[in-house]
């Protein structure tokens, strides 16, 4: 997800302050990670820069000046633009799991056991999914959603490839 990108459409309500940016982003989709202020303010001058934002007001105060930033018609058509287009599928054609069992086969070592300590860890991290989406409020219920249906995809290859354990053993050591 692009942070810059992100920011535009927040801006697109109304013009906000780099401080109130950070919270609607944080209380949005940062849900157990906060955006660190320096990255806010740096992905907003870059912005600026780029001609995507520009400075509403400044307006004094007992610190540093407060700039309220507003979102410019090519921020608007970037916004636009992002949302348009479709994602790309990520699959994971070679994932690290994968090389950790071919390599275990290839030296020799158990690969079945890297299978299940894998199995193991999957099924913690879903037990953890379940708990925070009965806790979370919608948002995070479908942010939880999205990563429990990859943990099951996940859990179906790796069941998958210990039914298939010997005969890529048979293949990788030819």
């Amino acid at each position: 997800m692009s942070l810059g990108t992100t920011l535009l459409g927040l801006l697109e309500r109304n013009p906000q302050h780099g401080y109130d940016l950070k919270n609607a982003y944080d209380e949005r989709f940062a849900t157990r990670r906060p955006l660190a202020y320096g990255q806010v303010y740096a992905t907003l001058s870059r912005l600026l820069k780029n001609g995507l934002v520009e400075i509403e007001s400044v307006e004094a105060g007992s610190g540093p000046e407060r700039k309220r930033y507003a979102v410019t018609d090519a921020g608007v058509t970037d916004v636009e633009r992002w949302l348009s287009r479709p994602e790309s599928p990520e699959p994971y054609l070679q994932s690290t799991l994968y090389t950790k069992v071919v390599l275990a086969l290839l030296t020799g070592r158990p690969a079945d056991e890297i299978l299940d300590v894998q199995r193991v860890e999957h099924l913690r991290r879903m037990r953890e999914f379940t708990r925070r989406k009965a806790e979370g409020d919608l948002a995070e219920q479908l942010i939880c959603d999205h990563a429990l249906f990859h943990l099951e995809a996940d859990l179906r290859w790796l069941e998958l490839t210990a039914a298939r354990l010997n005969d890529l053993a048979k293949e990788v050591r030819r």
